[in-house]
């Protein structure tokens, strides 16, 4: 809440236009071709480069022939200065000559890579939804429109994992309230085991128990393994859960072969049935990096995706129109109202065109600054090699706000030779050694998780025993923090690590 209250209190200290930079800073390139789109939709004197000069002159034809019509209608025009809103109009620094190219406005650099290469199609993956995959079998069934409605309905309520995690009630009262279907639970449930058949197997469960032992039910059924992770599954799923395979040993009577069959047969299962299947229409299922660095010969080379770095500029039919109104002996109402909008809408491509430049510096700063400070992980992808790095030391180097650093940190991508990674990878804290040096926490975790991965797995190790060897490594950690850092890893305690 303390967070929130600063974050609107530095907020309400910001112009409107420098919350709009803010806000433009952290679209991530892939979305920010839509987001220029806006722009030029919104404004008619902002234009891409490379666009031809047929529409500046269709805007000036426009443009004249609105005015004509407007001097035909009203014959007196006024002189100069007679509105006082419309007084003193200054478009000197529009109509200015040598101005036509809008030389400080134009965005492409030699720094920045070719413009063709922004222009090349992205190629777009052609995908079947999980949906869609479970709509095209609903086909096969031969239902009437009623009970067609109801199972598209149960369909429509299976999230992307696979499971139908809503209740049947509930269902019921959806399909009253929205579709005015009147429908039962024992109808429901019926439809449901009829929809349990369909691929991927496992699909409309409504929990993990059941998901694994629709599973099950398709394997052959005269494999004693089968039969038995089944088993397993129907009685003791809570002790399998938590590797207490012993009471299970016990419980069946089973030899330790025969356990580690039915386990085996068990850890083949999906537990996400869904999972599989693509969803389409997902931004985030693309990752487009804002940034690359190769290694050439030992230097490091930064260059920004061209996506960032698009040609925009002023039309030249506006100004053309200023110019025309500055040459003009009379001006009436309609012509300077007409000014003042054209004027406005310039100033405004201008800002946009100077937030995008701005963007690109920024980006650039930020981006180089993280790149000299963790210069020997971009050289040779070791994360051992990470230098504990927090935004205030970004901040420190480039001259920018923490806030603003940290937008960046959390919404961009650095494609290297090592792989993607988001910028917020390269942040961490600092932990000390015997010796009294400062090492990342990254450091730290990369080598529990190296530990844990060369462990047997038949005696995992303990939390204890991670502290004990990181400690005899020379790091200055409790064992309270491995704990946290292996559960930051996703990496469960060593009892849960167990294997047969």
């Amino acid at each position: 809440m303390l967070k929130q209250t600063q974050q609107q209190k530095l907020l309400q200290k910001l112009s409107p236009q420098q919350i709009q930079l803010m806000k433009l800073l952290q679209v991530p390139t892939v979305n920010l071709e839509e987001r220029i789109k806006e722009e030029l939709e919104e404004n008619p004197a902002l234009e891409y480069g490379e666009d031809t000069h047929e529409d500046e002159f269709k805007e000036q034809e426009d443009f004249d022939a609105k005015t004509d019509s407007e001097g035909d209608e009203e014959d007196d025009f006024e002189p100069d200065g007679s509105e006082s809103e419309y007084d003193n109009i200054d478009i000197s620094e529009y109509v200015s000559d040598g101005d036509d190219d809008v030389a400080d406005y134009k965005l492409r650099d030699d720094n920045y890579p070719d413009p063709d290469e922004s222009n090349k199609t992205i190629p777009i993956r052609v995908e079947t939804s999980f949906h869609e995959h479970l709509l095209s079998q609903l086909g096969m069934l031969e239902l009437d429109d009623h009970q067609n409605a109801i199972a598209e309905h149960i369909i429509g309520s299976i999230d992307d994992d696979g499971y139908l995690r809503r209740e049947v009630s509930a269902m019921v009262d959806d399909l009253s309230f929205s579709q005015n279907i009147d429908t039962t639970e024992e109808e429901l449930r019926e439809l449901i085991k009829k929809i349990q058949e369909f691929d991927p197997a496992g699909v409309c469960a409504t929990d993990l128990k059941e998901c694994l032992l629709l599973q099950l039910k398709r394997k052959p059924q005269d494999d004693e393994g089968v039969n038995t992770a089944y088993q397993i599954l129907e009685n003791y799923f809570d002790e399998f859960t938590k590797k207490h395979y012993e009471k299970i040993q016990k419980a069946l009577s089973l030899s330790d072969e025969g356990l580690k069959a039915s386990i085996n047969q068990i850890i083949k299962l999906n537990p996400k049935p869904g999972g599989n299947y693509a969803t389409l229409n997902k931004a985030e299922s693309y990752v487009l990096p804002d940034f690359f660095i190769m290694n050439n010969a030992g230097k490091l080379e930064l260059t920004l995706n061209s996506r960032n770095a698009p040609d925009l500029r002023i039309s030249g039919g506006y100004k053309d129109m200023l110019r025309e109104y500055d040459r003009g002996d009379k001006k009436d109402k309609r012509q300077k109202e007409a000014v003042l909008f054209i004027k406005q809408k310039i100033d405004a491509a201008k800002w946009f065109i100077d937030a995008i430049k701005q963007r690109q510096h920024t980006l650039l700063s930020t981006m180089e600054s993280i790149m000299d400070y963790q210069r020997e992980f971009f050289l040779t992808g070791d994360e051992t090699t990470m230098k504990p790095m927090i935004l205030k030391d970004i901040a420190d180097r480039t001259q920018l706000d923490i806030s603003t650093v940290s937008r960046v940190a959390n919404s961009k991508y650095v494609q290297t030779e090592f792989g993607t990674f988001k910028l917020k990878f390269f942040f961490s804290e600092s932990l000390s050694t015997d010796s009294g040096e400062e090492v990342s926490t990254r450091e730290v975790k990369k080598i529990l998780s190296d530990l844990i991965e060369a462990e047997n797995k038949r005696k995992p190790l303990s939390d204890e025993n991670l502290t004990k060897m990181l400690q005899d490594k020379g790091y200055n950690i409790a064992r309270r923090t491995v704990a946290k850092y292996r559960e930051q890893l996703n990496i469960p305690v060593a009892r849960l690590r167990k294997e047969l």
